[in-house]
């Protein structure tokens, strides 16, 4: 009988497929010809051996999940600090919810759901503690030594930090979850990235996998955004009646179940918005493929982003973006909040800079020119409560 190992907890898994197992081409074989195809991907920074009974992109998957990183995400803010509730949305939860929205779509359009879905993980690996206050405080720390950008961030964590593997540093993930990963990036931080970066400097798009990744993020955050805010308080519904995206769902649902209110309203109007969103995303991006006709992966590069919101669609989530902003990332508790993380940021980046010895061993660098990097790693990888923690431990003499 074939010595088998566990996927899950080995990663690795080689050897001869137990009788049954579909194999790699198999579990693809439905895949529209523009989907990103494991077979044909354009590979790994360091050659490994195929994996038998999974496909390339399902490997990926694996290792992102049993990373490190993706376990810190559940002590990573959205926009609620950590200790403030356990209800609130975590950088776990939100990657969760977009890779169920982002698999959703990948399957109703015959495009590689393992992808999608590892990208859907990876995305937020690199994000800060204390959410986009805490970001923005390092880019600022880091303005002078080539800034900060959890989106470059989050690849370094997946090629570099990690620390799993005996053979390579990161993960050594397949190109096209690194490229999708990659959703932002200056012309000269793409000149640095060889192959990953050329996209951005030729105006070409990434896979639809990747792109359908990017609207899935946009899709979660605004929702769970409504939600967090109003179990918050920040919100109310009287607010919202502004918004026509939440208007017309949140009528909708009081005129099907006249006897709800509540959080079981919200919740109701809110899965509608969603499913709103959800099916009009597939129905445009099924349109754009007709129309563009792409026959193949490259095709899809050299198209115009092909996946998209109708115009009407695509300007009431525009409109309930911009509400968000003004009402619940600008309301005052919350800003009081950004305020305190970014002391704790600032503070910890000052401190290390001026003494590095206060970092841990494998945070120094003999090269001056190098440690300022090195402590944006070691702060970007901080959860919320353990920078919390460090910031006491440098700067408070607790009286026992």
């Amino acid at each position: 009988m074939t010595d088998r190992r566990s996927d899950d907890v080995m990663d690795d898994q080689e050897g001869t497929p137990a009788i049954g197992v579909p194999s790699p081409a198999a579990l693809e074989a439905h895949l529209a010809p523009y989907a990103a195809h494991s077979a044909q991907s354009r590979g790994r920074r360091y050659p490994e051996a195929a994996p038998s009974a999974r496909t390339e992109f399902q490997r990926d998957r694996d290792r992102i999940v049993h990373s490190t990183a993706f376990r810190r995400l559940e002590y990573k803010t959205q926009v609620f600090v950590n200790h403030e509730g356990d209800l609130f949305r975590t950088r776990l939860t939100h990657s969760l919810e977009v890779a169920q929205i982002a698999r959703s779509v990948a399957r109703n359009l015959r495009v590689n759901e393992d992808l999608v879905e590892a990208i859907s993980l990876a995305h937020d690996l690199g994000h800060t503690p204390f959410g986009h206050a805490g970001q923005d405080a390092l880019n600022e720390c880091m303005r002078e030594h080539g800034g900060f950008e959890h989106n470059l961030q989050s690849l370094a964590v997946v090629d570099d930090l990690e620390e799993h593997y005996g053979a390579f540093n990161g993960l050594n993930l397949c190109f096209e979850t690194r490229e999708g990963i990659l959703k932002h990036c200056s012309r000269e931080n793409a000149r640095r990235l060889g192959a990953l970066g050329e996209r951005f400097l030729e105006g070409r798009q990434p896979s639809i996998e990747a792109q359908i990744a990017n609207v899935a993020d946009e899709i979660a955050y605004n929702n769970h955004d409504v939600d967090d805010g109003l179990r918050s308080g920040l919100l109310t519904v009287e607010q919202l009646a502004e918004v026509e995206l939440w208007q017309t769902h949140y009528e909708a649902a009081r005129r099907d179940f006249p006897q709800i209110e509540g959080r079981r309203l919200i919740h109701e109007t809110v899965r509608r918005i969603i499913n709103t969103l959800i099916v009009d995303l597939i129905d445009t991006t099924s349109l754009n493929l007709v129309r563009h006709a792409p026959a193949s992966l490259d095709a899809v590069r050299a198209a115009p982003p092909l996946v998209a919101h109708s115009e009407a669609i695509a300007s009431q989530a525009a409109m309930l973006k911009r509400f968000l902003f003004k009402n619940l990332y600008r309301h005052y508790r919350v800003m009081r909040m950004a305020n305190k993380a970014r002391r704790v940021v600032v503070g910890l980046f000052s401190a290390f800079t001026e003494d590095p010895r206060l970092l841990p061993p494998g945070y120094q660098s003999p090269d001056a020119s190098l440690q300022p990097r090195l402590i944006a790693h070691y702060i970007a990888g901080m959860t919320d409560r353990y920078a919390v923690k460090e910031y006491q431990r440098l700067f408070v003499i607790e009286d026992n």
